[in-house]
């Protein structure tokens, strides 16, 4: 059990006073023989056991009287998840609110979703407990807003929910550095959460760093988890990977590919209804599903000869998350896809033009161009989709211009010098040439997404047949795609909020692989890279929710989508949006579609060392995680002073007596 006045619970040792006062009161009489009483004496000894118990009864129920009214003024509370509050109610709560697609996901046989709950509960429970000042970051902006009150968070509209990801060490950071700021004192930090892994990125080297952060305030923190891991059974999720418009003798038509998840490990058939709206034009397609994943590919849909671009949306049936069942695109005429090559190894050079020169679409041009360093500045990144770079890595201004060109979503695929510097690049540098004494085996690839990934009829790409002769080792902290015996990165990916920033350990020259030889790889990766960078160009885009660049300046509007959502939030939310002659289709991210809640033992290690809780909660769940239970103690105090008054009442005895 816990208290809101803990402190009260120091006059406990009250409830000894009646035991006290009827110690004093024997004392007040001195004990007098007199030979008369004796006999009277002797009678009384035959009921002095009964009457004992009756005294000890009167004082017990006086002493918890005492108790119960002690209790009634710490105002104990029914939930003892919590804790002992240890020192009544803090300076400050901080409010860590994941509003992220998945937060969206039903509760079983319920209207209300997880964000929903969570912020109802949390509502009720802050105002039960109390605090100075409450704070709330949310997961969008990650900047501390302070309420006036907890109720408040019912009618926040940058509370509701969005379509975006959240990262909640980032959150937790802006909270460490509001703490440090405004010197708080007693602080309690509250986290709403479904614990997705994408969000909690637990592997992530920022957690130890958080932990020691809060560890060294002196005032203490605590942190209280509310999560909803609960996934939702047999949810679905459509998302679209792949548009095309194509010219034929029968007129225009558009290709769309798309994947359709089953949540859980169900191996049953099911059919789906998959309908398409194009132009206000629908259609409906029942594909059948056995497993949890289905690839329909280059569905084609008939357009009017004289479109040329156009939006849409895929749309599967409502079910437990309804965050998941539209996928909105958006179209134009292919623009041409160009790529920029810096080499100093023309063996390696030469490959790498072949692979982003020749198009998988013969309706789609390609083209690369070899550069030096000195020749970057006559380029026009804004129409390059790919830049591939073996040569020391870019310093001074080449390294700004790369580093614009990935924020504006560009990709970047760099392969070692012959001679490595010490210069970085997203925190990754090259090391040394290593040359085993035979081809290093390739032990390892993620093939389920980016640059590797299977085809759609979910054969895998032949990257355990590559040869790597030599290869340069990798400094820095990367996201590894490929790996040699021994661990060793041969494909990685830096992390970036925008764009692809990925690191190659060796070439594609006949010295150091078989790159160029045994060629499907390569090309498919190049190509793969080259449609990630085409998202960019021209004037339809395929955006993720949240990742838009300067969303505190946008000027969207929105044509379809959430009609809820606020204008300065359309970046966070699904649907469709103009932007002067640009089309922007925004969606979630894949990894927020596809993430698996975080195992309990996990979440209790990323909090370490600090002062934590945690309770699990359903979607749905109307009952309070705290009551007050007060007026309980009330009332065993009135029965207990009524029982005390009872057994204080002098024992009635029959009228009349013996005859004389």
């Amino acid at each position: 059990m816990s208290f809101l006045q803990p402190m009260l619970l120091v006059a406990l040792p009250l409830i000894s006073l009646p035991i006290i006062i009827h110690l004093i009161n024997q004392r007040r009489y001195q004990s007098v023989r007199w030979g008369a009483m004796m006999f009277l004496l002797a009678a009384n000894r035959m009921s002095r056991g009964y009457a004992r118990i009756w005294q000890w009864l009167i004082l017990l129920f006086r002493a918890l009287a005492i108790a119960g009214l002690i209790f009634v003024l710490s105002r104990p509370l029914a939930s003892g998840w919590l804790g002992m509050t240890g020192g009544g109610k803090p300076d400050t709560t901080i409010i860590i609110l994941d509003r992220s697609a998945s937060m969206q996901q039903l509760g079983p046989g319920a209207v209300v979703s997880k964000l929903e709950t969570a912020r109802q509960q949390l509502a009720q429970s802050l105002s039960t407990l109390g605090s100075s000042r409450w704070v709330l970051i949310e997961s969008t902006k990650n900047v501390p807003q302070e309420l006036e009150s907890p109720e408040e968070l019912l009618e926040l509209a940058n509370a509701d929910p969005t379509s975006s990801s959240a990262d909640l060490p980032a959150m937790l950071q802006a909270a460490h550095d509001y703490i440090q700021t405004n010197q708080s004192g007693r602080t309690e930090i509250w986290i709403c959460s479904d614990l997705r892994e994408n969000d909690w990125d637990s592997e992530s080297g920022r957690w130890q760093a958080l932990r020691d952060s809060f560890l060294e305030f002196a005032q203490g923190v605590r942190f209280n988890l509310l999560a909803y891991p609960r996934p939702a059974p047999d949810n679905l999720s459509v998302r679209v990977t792949d548009i095309r418009r194509t010219q034929t003798s029968d007129g225009v038509d558009l290709l769309l590919s798309l994947t359709v998840r089953r949540d859980g490990e169900a191996d049953d058939r099911i059919e789906v209804p998959v309908q398409f709206e194009i132009g206000g034009a629908r259609s409906e397609l029942n594909v059948e599903m056995v497993g949890p994943k289905y690839d329909l590919k280059d569905h084609r849909i008939a357009l009017e000869s004289s479109q040329q671009r156009g939006w849409g949306r895929v749309s599967l049936p409502a079910d437990a998350n309804p965050a998941d069942n539209d996928f909105y695109f958006a179209f134009d005429q292919q623009p041409p896809l160009k790529t920029v090559i810096v080499a100093d190894d023309p063996a390696a050079a030469r490959p790498l033009e072949l692979a982003a020169s020749i198009s998988r679409d013969p309706l789609l041009t390609c083209t690369a161009e070899v550069l030096s360093t000195d020749q970057l500045t006559a380029v026009e990144w804004e129409q390059i989709a790919l830049l591939m770079w073996q040569a020391p890595l870019p310093t001074g201004s080449a390294a700004k211009m790369v580093e614009d060109f990935v924020r504006r979503g560009g990709q970047v695929i760099f392969f070692p010098p012959r001679s490595p510097s010490s210069a970085e690049f997203y925190g990754v540098s090259w090391q040394k040439w290593i040359e085993p004494e035979s081809e290093a085996p390739i032990v390892s690839w993620v093939g389920d997404q980016d640059l590797l990934q299977n085809t759609l009829s979910g054969t895998s790409l032949p990257v355990g047949e590559l040869r790597i002769r030599q290869y340069c080792e990798l400094s820095g902290e990367v996201i590894p795609l490929a790996r040699l015996k021994g661990d060793v990165p041969l494909l990685a990916r830096a992390p970036t909020d925008q764009g692809g920033v990925y690191f190659c350990a060796t070439t594609p020259a006949g010295q150091d692989s078989s790159l160029a030889v045994d060629g499907v790889v390569l090309y498919v990766a190049v190509q793969r890279a080259l449609a990630a960078g085409a998202d960019v160009l021209g004037n339809a885009r395929q955006l993720i929710a949240g990742q838009a660049a300067n969303v505190s300046d946008v000027t969207w509007e929105r044509l379809s989508g959430d009609e809820e959502s606020l204008s300065t939030e359309y970046p966070y939310h699904r649907g469709v949006y103009a932007e002067g002659e640009r089309l922007l289709a925004v969606n979630s991210s894949e990894a927020e579609q596809a993430a698996t809640p975080l195992e309990a033992d996990k979440v209790a290690g990323l909090f370490r060392g600090l002062d934590f809780a945690r309770v699990d909660d359903e979607a749905g769940n109307v009952t309070s995680l705290i009551q007050e239970i007060w007026r309980l103690f009330l009332v065993a105090t009135m029965i207990s002073m009524i029982v005390e008054a009872v057994l204080c009442l002098p024992k009635i005895r029959p009228l009349g007596g013996s005859p004389a």
